[in-house]
């Protein structure tokens, strides 16, 4: 296991050449990943959400497939279809692009609610039912999605239940004057993407998820977990508080963060850091109509006292 460890840290540090400065965000995404959740990247066009996705996928070597949602993109664009087959004379599946170990779901919030929720069974079950079977989907399943912020033209907002499928969402931002330096000196980020050399074999990650499983959490911990998503639920300022999903979720995403650090227990600042990437966007305000923000989860933590 500590070669597998030290092979996380070198994916960290390979994805770090390729995405500049954001070390946080490429932890909180293999985090995710280790904790058998999905990840939403929302962030303006250009600022490196697509490319994340692709460097991850290379690096752990699984198999990757992306999907363009557009305004005319159908359910069975992404699940597949039956055709006829004249040689065995009966129909034959024919699998979407959802059958892959890491799913890019680009710009996710350009297509009709309707496509949207295709996505809804595979994220939450791992298989999806067409043509009256039931398939399952490889393991390890990871899904990546990316939106364009709501207030762009031609954007569909997702539904809170599939917001709740996933585990976190994060923002890259723009890159420091350093890192957008190296950029522009390093040249576009897809060419050096094409030499990467993967890290981990696909056999690895599902010893790694199980172990992230097995950090130990203290009673005192669980505390600490329960306080804060009590509070989510008095506090006036939410529409409504966290659910018994969320905190199963928090609690998962600690123990994958903890992992990450080398640690066999999860300490309150390892909730702390993945707390807002779990819960921002399961809380809507109440004033404002919008999600909450890194602000509001700072508040929270200094509200709720330590164990």
């Amino acid at each position: 296991m500590s070669d597998l460890r030290n092979a996380l840290g070198s994916t960290i540090d390979a994805a770090g050449k390729i995405i500049l400065g954001k070390e946080r965000q490429i932890r909180l995404a293999l985090a995710c990943l280790l904790a058998r959740g999905h990840l939403l990247i929302e962030d303006l066009p250009g600022v490196g959400k697509t490319t994340l996705a692709h460097t991850l996928a290379q690096l752990l070597g699984l198999e990757f497939s992306r999907i363009q949602f557009t305004s005319d993109l159908l359910p069975a664009d992404i699940v597949g279809v039956s055709i006829y087959d004249r040689e065995r004379a009966g129909f034959r599946f024919l699998p979407g692009p959802v059958f892959a170990q890491v799913v890019l779901a680009d710009e996710i919030n350009r297509a009709t609610p309707k496509t949207q929720s295709a996505l809804l069974e595979a994220m939450e079950e791992r298989q999806v039912t067409a043509e009256g079977e039931t398939r399952r989907l490889p393991e390890p399943f990871f899904v990546i999605a990316t939106q364009n912020p709501s207030h762009q033209v031609g954007t569909f907002a997702l539904p809170e239940s599939q917001l709740d499928r996933f585990l976190m969402r994060i923002e890259l931002g723009y890159p420091d004057r350093d890192a957008e330096r190296a950029l522009l000196a390093g040249g576009n980020p897809r060419e050096r993407l094409a030499e990467l050399q993967p890290t981990l074999a696909p056999a690895d990650l599902q010893p790694l998820q199980r172990a992230a499983t097995e950090v130990h959490v203290a009673p005192a911990l669980v505390d600490y977990v329960q306080t804060l998503v009590e509070a989510t639920r008095i506090d006036p300022a939410f529409a409504h508080g966290l659910s018994p999903r969320a905190a199963l979720a928090l609690l998962a995403a600690a123990r994958a963060w903890a992992f990450i650090d080398g640690r066999g227990m999860v300490l309150p600042e390892d909730v702390q850091a993945v707390l807002p990437a779990v819960a921002a966007h399961r809380l809507n305000r109440v004033q404002g109509n919008g999600h909450a923000d890194a602000d509001d989860i700072a508040a929270l933590i200094r509200r709720t006292p330590l164990p």
